[in-house]
């Protein structure tokens, strides 16, 4: 039995990995200020993890924290675009300062491996598709920019200090526990829950962008896979967690119509700053380094998506 530290461990994902671990009979260790987890993502398992609340920019924290650990799946960030152009200076604190303040404690606690949540925004609006990780990043969004810079750290760390890393770029994660009140939350909790409600969601652009929706237990399952992979395949490396198939939101909105028996028409709005035009994701090396395969397809992962929202009435 490992013990696992997952920062951010009250977010849509952070939570959603603790429940894969303890599934696994492993033991969870959690960290989080709050600023964007929520209480209730970890009221059914609070008695079963060590939470701690507190900030990864607390580095005397951190290093308490990363005592004893095995793994840390490093999930904690302020993960939206808008409010990295809006505030550049909070997004790279929370998610620059904040992943080498993780860095250091892990490292100096000799745990094992760091697992990060990295993103298919370092990929950029580049019109290649799909997206393979060996294309030269060009990140839009100061939050693009921030995540990237993340994930050379981890390298970095690896290569100067000899502590495993691996940066697992999501592509746009869903699935129960997303938020869908919050500025940060992704296009399809927002859509779902109005739609529930018989409100009109808001597409914003022509509705033509398309994303490789990832549906959370594929997030969890590469976390996993990532953290016992062997060294030599995954150290210091980069791996894209996406379905490699797309869907344009068009598309999403037309599938989550039955779904929701929502009859109505979207609203268009103007496009985003920093919003990217397509996402599309090459899971090869994935699929070879670290076993990964995506074990729910989009249409099943909206229809469970649903079902939890329905069923929690959010």
């Amino acid at each position: 039995m490992a013990l696992y530290l997952i920062t951010g461990v009250a977010g849509f994902i952070g939570s959603s990995l603790a429940r894969g671990l303890l599934q696994r009979g492993e033991q969870v260790r959690g960290v989080d200020n709050f600023s964007t987890g929520k209480r209730e993502n970890l009221n059914q398992i609070l008695g079963q993890i060590d939470f701690r609340e507190t900030d990864i920019l607390d580095l005397d924290a951190m290093k308490l924290a990363c005592t004893g650990v095995d793994y840390v799946l490093h999930q904690a960030a302020i993960p939206s675009v808008p409010k990295s152009v809006l505030d550049p200076i909070g997004s790279n604190r929370a998610n620059v300062d904040g992943s080498v303040n993780a860095l250091v404690a892990a490292r100096d606690a000799k745990v094992k491996r760091v697992v990060y949540a990295a993103s298919s925004s370092a990929y950029g609006d580049t019109p290649t598709l799909p997206k393979h990780e060996r294309m030269s990043p060009d990140p839009i969004s100061p939050y693009a920019v921030a995540k990237l810079a993340s994930e050379y750290y981890l390298t970095s760390f690896y290569r100067c200090y000899g502590i495993e890393t691996v940066s697992l770029r999501y592509f746009n994660i869903f699935g129960p526990r997303q938020d869908p009140s919050s500025p940060y939350s992704g296009v399809l909790a927002k859509f779902i829950t109005m739609m529930l409600r018989g409100e009109q969601p808001t597409i914003f652009g022509d509705g033509e962008q398309s994303r490789d929706f990832t549906y959370i237990d594929n997030a969890v399952q590469a976390n996993l896979l990532a953290c016992k992979a062997p060294a030599a395949q995954v150290a210091g490396k980069v791996f894209n967690v996406a379905t490699g198939r797309r869907a344009t939101l068009n598309e999403t909105f037309k599938l989550l119509q039955p779904l929701t028996s929502y009859s109505g028409a979207p609203a268009y709005a103007e496009e985003r700053g920093g919003d990217i035009k397509h996402s599309l994701a090459d899971i090869s090396q994935a699929e070879q380094h670290l076993g990964y395969k995506p074990t729910v397809n989009f249409e099943e992962g909206l229809r469970q998506t649903v079902e939890w929202y329905r069923s929690s009435r959010v």
